[in-house]
């Protein structure tokens, strides 16, 4: 049975995401801010059909901690959830993501509409100079730039592998940035077909001022972010049905926490 929950999941998840982009085309002749209401309405009927086909639910904590106006939200990476999922948790989001998403037929054309944040990553320099520009005419406009600081996704329990580039960011930007930790890697596991029932909790972190130098905010985030992931995963463990990919969660900690001469 969770075999069939988990396919019905994956087809409507791609099916429903295809209809409403179709659907919702006419928005392109509209300015931006007329047309983004699409996109988190395409992001809450997609965790309608998480609930009801896979029995995937979510639990918010922390909503008291976004800020208003512009600031950089640094997500955990575990799962394609999150990815959709907290879109509607921000006002006016802009994702910092790799450039050859835009050339996807009709996705890309939504990413260039709503002026999401490409990045070239095969060119480090002029990418970086590139988002550094993006990111400031997205503060100026008081928007909200996401960001996954790990660049991709890692299973629950793995060892964080944190990129600097945001802690760029954090220094000549000068607004706040918000942690964000999840579990969704024990429910939608990384490159997995399968999608098990529970709760998925986010905890949103009190935001790290300005004013911190790179290297100091850089630590911060990373132990922030990591304490409160590993938190979220021993949560779990109390849930009613207990999601079985915690063993091997359990067993990248495990591994992780071994001191290298000797593990």
């Amino acid at each position: 049975m969770l075999f069939l929950r988990s396919c019905l999941f994956q087809i409507l998840f791609y099916t429903v995401t295809f209809v409403l982009m179709v659907l919702f085309s006419p928005v392109m002749l509209l300015p931006r801010k007329w047309g983004w209401w699409v996109v988190p309405t395409w992001s809450k009927a997609l965790l309608f059909v998480m609930r009801i086909t896979a029995g995937l639910k979510v639990e918010i904590r922390g909503l008291e901690n976004l800020p208003k106006g512009g600031y950089i939200a640094a997500l955990k990476h575990q799962s394609a959830w999150e990815t959709v999922a907290l879109i509607p948790l921000f006002r006016s989001p802009t994702f910092i993501l790799k450039r050859e998403l835009r050339w996807i037929p009709i996705f890309g054309w939504y990413t260039a509409k709503f002026k999401m944040i490409p990045i070239n990553r095969g060119k480090r320099s002029e990418a970086l100079a590139a988002m550094m520009q993006a990111a400031r005419e997205a503060i100026a406009e008081k928007r909200q730039i996401m960001i996954f600081p790990e660049g991709t996704r890692r299973p629950a329990g793995a060892e964080p592998k944190y990129k600097f580039g945001i802690a760029h960011l954090y220094r000549d930007l000068k607004c706040p940035v918000v942690p964000i930790a999840h579990n969704a890697g024990l429910y939608w596991p990384r490159a997995s077909w399968m999608v098990y029932p529970g709760t998925i909790i986010v905890e949103i972190l009190p935001p790290i001022e300005p004013g911190k130098t790179p290297n100091a905010f850089y630590e911060t985030m990373v132990e922030k972010i990591e304490a409160a992931s590993d938190r979220l995963i021993d949560e779990a463990r109390n849930a009613p049905r207990p999601s079985p990919v915690l063993g091997a969660a359990d067993a990248r900690r495990a591994a992780g926490q071994q001191d290298p001469v000797e593990g």
